[in-house]
């Protein structure tokens, strides 16, 4: 690989970053902006840890996505139950 080719490919790099920032930036902001509780102290410590988030999303994702696994792993049968549910329910109607 010449200079030109590792040019190219970190350019593209940088550019999925940045477009997958701005993708859970909007998510979060959206579900931040949802949450009426919060007092000004609350949203100004949220819009930080919001903007630390969204730069750092490499290394949270994964991180977020473990304690998922483990909620799901933790409440398997809860949510298990309450799918069969819910597919139950739709078949009802």
């Amino acid at each position: 690989m010449d200079i030109r080719e590792h040019n190219i490919l970190f350019y593209i790099v940088i550019l999925i970053y940045l477009i997958m920032s701005y993708c859970f930036f909007t998510s979060w902001l959206e579900l931040f902006l949802q949450d009426k509780e919060m007092n000004a102290v609350e949203r100004s410590f949220s819009i930080v840890i919001l903007v630390v988030a969204t730069i750092l999303w490499p290394i949270i994702v994964p991180f977020a996505y473990l304690e998922l696994l483990r909620f799901h792993k933790k409440h398997k049968e809860s949510i298990d139950r309450l799918m069969n549910e819910s597919t139950s329910n739709i078949g009802d109607r």
